[in-house]
Order: C-alpha cells, then sequence, then structure tokens
C-alpha cells in the first residue's frame, strides 16, 4: 500500500515538474511566451515568475529525489513471491543425483582388452 503510494506521489510529482520546467522562460522563450500570451509574467510580475518558477523546480526535484530512495526501502522483501523462473534455476542447481531407493544397480560390463577387429591402414 505504502508503495503504491510512493509510485503514484512520484509520477504525479514528475507530471507538475515536466510542466513547471515547460513554463521557465529559457534563452528560446519556452512554452512561457507561447501558452497564454506570458500569463505567469502577469499572474506574479515579471520579477517574481522567474525566481518563483526556479524555486518550484528545486522543491519537485528534491521531492523526485527522495521519494525514489524512499521507494527503495518501502519494497517488501521479507514475503516476496518467487517467480516460476527463480524456482526452476533453483531445481537446476542442484546436482543430477539419481535415486534408485533399494535397487541394487547392474554390474558394470567388462572393459574390453582385445582389440575388436582388425583395423587396416
Amino acid at each position: 500500500m505504502f508503495f503504491t503510494l510512493l509510485i503514484v506521489l512520484i509520477a504525479l510529482i514528475g507530471v507538475v515538474m515536466s510542466l513547471v520546467i515547460l513554463l521557465q522562460a529559457g534563452k528560446g522563450g519556452g512554452l512561457a511566451g507561447i501558452a497564454g500570451g506570458g500569463a505567469t509574467t502577469q499572474i506574479l510580475g515579471a520579477r517574481q515568475a522567474p525566481d518563483i518558477l526556479e524555486k518550484g523546480t528545486w522543491v519537485l526535484a528534491t521531492l523526485f529525489i527522495v521519494l525514489c530512495i524512499l521507494t527503495n526501502f518501502a519494497i517488501d522483501s521479507g514475503d516476496s513471491q518467487r517467480s516460476i523462473i527463480q524456482s526452476q534455476s533453483t531445481q537446476q542447481a542442484q546436482p543430477d543425483v539419481m535415486d534408485f531407493g533399494d535397487e541394487e544397480l547392474p554390474p558394470a560390463p567388462e572393459p574390453l582388452t582385445e582389440p575388436v577387429g582388425d583395423i587396416e591402414e
């Protein structure tokens, strides 16, 4: 539950941070001049808009990174379920030992001491 909440927060912060970054007027003007005809400078003033947007970017980026780090600790690894691939790999890693139970093995054949046939060169 906590892990899902963190993932949702990270996604929302990512979307908001993208919008804040796009609203900033860089060297090319950004979307601040295109979307709304500079509405951010009209609402916040010509001097405050870049400062607030830059501070907002820093705050959102810091939250994004902190939540990403916290997500690693929120992963529940105690009761993790094993996948089929993991269970097959542990079965294959065990040595191949044939269990014959109580049955006796048949005797090994005698090694050949004489040549089977004439070998001509």
